[in-house]
């Protein structure tokens, strides 16, 4: 048995739950998701929260194990999404480095000659000041995705610890060249 699968989801005051075939929809105060889910697993709304549950016959197989605890997982998130939002930091280090929204785009001055600009998908809001970014929205992993895309342009260097880094992220600084 999934260990994390046969526990209920709670559905937050404020937060409408629909399901239909195998699709689930939550809406929110923060807006709302979807979710089709494998053929293999079953979804059901009771009692204020939802069970996510496999037939007997298949429930011994690893495969079908992973995907109960997965569904479970990804309609959790759902709810914290819709519920709360979810939020990530990016701080930027270095000399003149900033960063700025225009309109759909996030603008990096990042120490290329050109200017980086990396487009803002639709659901996810983008607030920057000089040298930190703050990312926010309903879908974990389109929050999560963005963020990894934009320190992808220009991540920690550990000689010096210039770039684009988490706001919790410890960077370990190498020591440079010795003479000796």
């Amino acid at each position: 048995m999934s260990r994390i699968g046969k526990k209920p989801v709670p559905v937050p005051k404020g937060v409408k739950v629909s399901i239909s075939d195998r699709t689930v929809n939550v809406e929110g105060p923060k807006g709302s998701l979807s979710f089709t889910h494998r053929p293999e697993v079953m979804v059901a709304e009771e009692d204020g929260s939802i069970a996510v549950t496999v037939d007997e016959a298949v429930q011994g197989e690893k495969r079908v194990r992973a995907l109960w605890g997965t569904t479970r997982a990804l309609i959790d998130n759902m709810m914290v999404g819709v519920d709360k939002g979810y939020t990530k930091k990016l701080e930027i280090h270095g000399v003149g480095w900033t960063s700025a929204v225009a309109g759909s785009t996030l603008k990096l001055t990042i120490g290329y000659a050109n200017i980086i600009e990396v487009p803002i998908p639709a659901g996810i809001n983008v607030q920057t000041e000089k040298q930190s970014i703050t990312i926010d929205g309903a879908d974990k992993q389109a929050v999560g995705q963005f963020a990894a895309a934009t320190r992808a342009k220009r991540p920690p260097e550990p000689y010096n610890g210039k770039g684009i880094r988490y706001a919790t992220e410890i960077i370990r600084k190498k020591e440079g060249k010795s003479a000796s």
